[in-house]
Order: C-alpha cells, then structure tokens, then sequence
C-alpha cells in the first residue's frame, strides 16, 4: 500500500493535476473566505465551510478521475493486479493519496482564520466542527470518485459521473427541504442528506450518527471497487 500511495503522490507533482488541483481549490477558498469574512467585515465560519462543501463536490473529483481510468488507458491495469500489492492495499494507496491532497490543501484554506485572530475573535468549536465535517465529508466524495474511475478508462466520464453522484446528494437536502414537515419521505431524506449531517456540525454539535454515516458510505463505496477488482482479477 506504501508503494502505491508514493507512486500516486509522486504522480500528482509530476503532472498537472496536483498542481492544477492545489490552485483552484487555494484560490477558491481565498476568494470565499474573502467573500463570506473581510467583505462582510465579520468571522463566519459556517457560511464559508458550507460553500467550501458545494465547491469540494466539483473540484474533488479532480482528484479521482486518473486514479483507475488512466491506469485502464495506459494498459498498467494489469501490471498492478499482477504485483505483489493486494487489491485492498491498491485501492487504499490511491484513496489515501487523493485524500491527503484534498485534506493538507482544506488545512492551508484554515490559516486565514489564524490571521483574523488579530482583529476578531474567532470562534474555535465551531471552527474545528465544521473542518471535521468537511474532512468527513471528503473520504466520502474521493471513495465515491474512486469507485467511478474503476469503472470507465475515459477520465472525463469518471468525472462527470462522480459529478452528478454528488449533485444527486447534496441535491437530496435541497429536495428535503421543500418537502411537508410530516411527510415520511422527508425522514428518509434527512438520513442520507449530506447537507442535513453537515449542517449539525456547522451549528457547533458533534454528531455521531453524521460520522457512522459518512465513514459507512465511504466503507461502501471502497467495498465496491475493490469487488470491481476482485472480478477482473478472474476474467
């Protein structure tokens, strides 16, 4: 797992989209912090972690689009099925690697707040519930993305596929929204609505079923792509 998980860093400064990646989600987080704190002249943090949520879900799988699909591409599918490294091991390296890109860039987006403290008095809980829940939310959005790019060779499907998959939940909440208070599908809803789990972390509560059910879903998620491999392994 150590070897690919070098490999697949290795692979992201060698190429383009580590750093393509690094700048987007950097600058974005730049632009909404100054949009959510300095032009509004006051620390909101759940405000700018819930737009960081939104942005997290188109830029993310960035992230994931080459992790199988290129490996498809460039015929490499098979060298790594018939290396010492385990599936398990193969899937966990890449998701790893994804994840400590997308989590060290969300870390360097917090130091604005670590600024502001000399003009404002910023509100730590809150602050370090939202990065948890973003962070949570993370591991969920790369296994999905992973789980497409083992499905499909052409990076730009695997990236409009995980897309739409992550619309579809965040697209969920607002569904649960509109809907009547005591209608039965709005507690349906409201268990597999990422907004609704992130939401009790950005109002300052830790929530354990919200972390049962993003480390769940991402537990899943890996499961499946790893089956994916388990099947071509045989064929």
């Amino acid at each position: 797992m150590l070897a690919i998980y070098k490999r697949e860093m290795r692979a992201y400064f060698t190429g383009a989209i580590g750093y393509v990646f690094l700048v987007i989600f950097l600058s974005m987080g730049g632009a909404l912090f100054s949009y959510t704190n300095l032009y509004s002249m006051k620390v909101d943090v759940s405000t700018y972690y819930l737009w960081m949520l939104i942005f997290s879900a188109v830029v993310l799988p960035m992230l994931t689009m080459k992790s199988f699909s290129e490996e498809k591409k460039a015929k490499t599918e098979q060298l790594l099925m018939t290396s010492p490294v385990s599936i398990p091991g193969m899937v966990f390296g890449k998701f790893l690697a994804a994840y400590s890109m997308f989590a060290g860039a969300l870390l360097v987006t917090t130091l604005p707040f670590l600024i502001v403290t000399r003009y404002a008095v910023v509100p730590w809980a809150l602050l370090l519930g939202n990065l948890i829940a973003l962070l949570l939310v993370g591991l969920m959005f790369i296994a999905i993305g992973l789980f497409v790019s083992s499905l499909t060779e052409n990076q730009l499907a695997a990236v409009i596929g995980t897309v739409a998959i992550l619309a579809g939940l965040l697209g969920i909440g607002v569904i649960n929204s509109l809907l009547p208070s005591k209608y039965w599908l709005r507690y349906v809803f409201n268990c597999l609505s990422v907004f609704t789990r992130f939401q009790t972390f950005t109002n300052g509560y830790f929530d354990l079923s919200s972390l049962i059910y993003y480390l769940s879903v991402s537990g899943i998620f890996l499961y499946l792509t790893m089956r994916v491999y388990d099947r071509r392994r045989y064929l």
